[in-house]
């Protein structure tokens, strides 16, 4: 009971976060931890039943996450290698393949120390599988709630449409990822055009080293040739990072109305850590998806996933350094 009981505690936590702020990571934390704890109670709940039944329920749960981790590494592994053909060699792009690799030397790495006779191979073994499953757990949780956060789609009326940059192509040109970006955000302006509402557009992103205009103007221009009114956009032209995008508009909107709504537009890999940049930079407003190509989601989600990691580096840190303790303790 207590473990159903702790579960129930962590999703009530989960609805309490998501009605005050939807933006932040600890929700996906909390909700994390609530399944986790119901999966759990639910295989102590097996564990005392005595039935053939029950048993074998049992057996087939407790399979199933290593046969899925060995079956994503694969996929991984696949995809990675396809991203690279069609995108080009950068760590980038071969997230998704090392990770695939990862997978399976902490396979290796565990199958090593069950069959060598060497303490400091177990406890290396033991220390790389408890980080391994914390990390593990903090991708599913980032997976799972940013899936979730991308179903909630703002629905109220906004002052303002941005939508963040992204690089150009041959320095000039809107390459397709930033052309979803823009669509998406054209569609949402009709929509508030369509309410009576007259919001302003505001594509950020400044000028690239390896760029010959601000990502911003080159947006403007598409938007423009595609019909779009020239005079309700705004340039924020100083920007390089999500979070400078996210700053330097804040500020904009900000000092025109410090009461201002707003809806960000970016893809929908990206949509749940820069709704957690906005929250981190005041931004009064909420991030919403653009379509992605399917191969490209993979390691464009674990790039987003370890950003998020490094922006919670300290905590993560302590908890790692815990796991490591606890490991060389045994």
């Amino acid at each position: 009971m207590l473990l159903y009981a702790l579960a129930l505690f962590f999703l009530l936590l989960t609805c309490v976060g998501v009605l005050r702020d939807r933006r932040r990571f600890g929700n996906a934390v909390c909700l994390g931890l609530a399944v986790t704890l119901l999966a759990l109670a639910l295989l102590a709940t097996l564990h005392r039943a005595d039935s053939a039944a029950a048993e074998a329920v049992l057996i087939v749960v407790v399979l199933t996450p290593a046969l899925g981790s060995l079956v994503l590494a694969g996929l991984l592994i696949a995809n990675g290698l396809k991203t690279v053909r069609k995108e080009g060699r950068s760590l980038g792009n071969l997230l998704a393949l090392l990770c695939g690799l990862g997978i399976l030397v902490v396979f290796a790495l565990l199958l090593a120390a069950t069959r060598a006779d060497s303490e400091v191979l177990v406890v290396i073994a033991r220390t790389v599988f408890l980080l391994a499953c914390y990390l593990s757990f903090l991708f599913a949780c980032f997976v799972g709630y940013a899936y979730l956060y991308g179903r909630l789609t703002p629905r109220e009326d906004v002052d303002y449409v941005v939508v963040l940059g992204t690089g150009l192509l041959d320095g000039s040109r809107v390459p397709p990822l930033l052309a979803s970006r823009l669509e998406r955000g054209r569609r949402l302006y009709e929509r508030q055009v369509a309410r009576g509402r007259s919001p302003l557009m505001i594509v950020s992103g400044g000028k690239g080293s390896d760029e010959q205009l601000p990502e911003s103007h080159a947006m403007a221009d598409h938007l423009v040739e595609h019909g779009f009114p020239a005079d309700r956009i705004i340039r924020e032209d100083r920007s390089r990072t999500t979070e400078e995008n996210l700053r330097f508009s804040h500020a904009i909107m900000a000092a025109d109305d410090p009461d201002y709504r707003c809806v960000v537009v970016t893809n929908n890999f990206h949509a749940f850590r820069a709704a957690v940049f906005a929250r981190r930079e005041g931004v009064n407003g909420h991030v919403v998806g653009s379509p992605t190509a399917a191969y490209f989601w993979p390691s464009a989600t674990i790039r987003e996933f370890v950003a998020v990691l490094v922006t919670y580096r300290w905590a993560n840190l302590a908890v790692g350094a815990l796991l490591v303790v606890e490991s060389l303790s045994f």
